[in-house]
């Protein structure tokens, strides 16, 4: 963990701010972020049985499309985000045990800053969006460990302990 540095976001009043990012230099900035999905045993057999397709439809679809628009509007929902264009956002879900889903979100775009609120919101949105789809079965579903994985791009790499895919 690194704690020799300033929070870019606040100025030197302490008062919040949006980082400057006018001198710096465009290039590819990817980030790859995940969030688990538990279910109850009974629960998480049914969606398998049924191909996760509930009473409101195709849930992972709508959770891919879910986390996408989400991605592209982080900036409405994290007040010091910049608006990007994003290049790319992508989805890979799922089951990684018989109860726990897990959905990976990867954005890219070549730009001067990076993008890893855009795949956390991804994640955390879709992951949201399975949680609303599947209520009706269990209310005892458990969104966890939403996590940065990899960042590349910027000042620094970062790979995450757990990153595999």
């Amino acid at each position: 963990m690194r704690l020799d540095s300033t929070l870019t976001h606040l100025d030197a009043q302490g008062h919040p701010r949006m980082v400057d990012v006018a001198a710096k230099t465009p290039s590819l900035r990817r980030a790859v972020a995940q969030a688990l999905v538990r279910f109850p045993a009974d629960v998480a057999a049914e969606l398998q049985r049924t191909g996760l397709r509930g009473k409101k439809g195709a849930i992972v679809d709508t959770a891919i499309v879910a986390g996408t628009m989400a991605a592209k509007r982080t900036h409405e929902l994290i007040p010091f985000c910049h608006p990007l264009a994003l290049e790319r956002c992508e989805f890979a879900v799922e089951f990684v045990s018989p109860t726990e889903l897990r959905i990976r979100c990867e954005v890219a775009i070549t730009h001067k800053t990076g993008v890893e609120m855009e795949a956390l919101t991804g994640a955390s949105v879709a992951a949201l969006t399975v949680y609303d789809m599947c209520k009706a079965l269990s209310h005892d579903i458990v969104i966890a460990e939403i996590a940065l994985l990899e960042k590349s791009g910027g000042k620094r790499d970062v790979i995450a302990a757990g990153a595999a895919p």
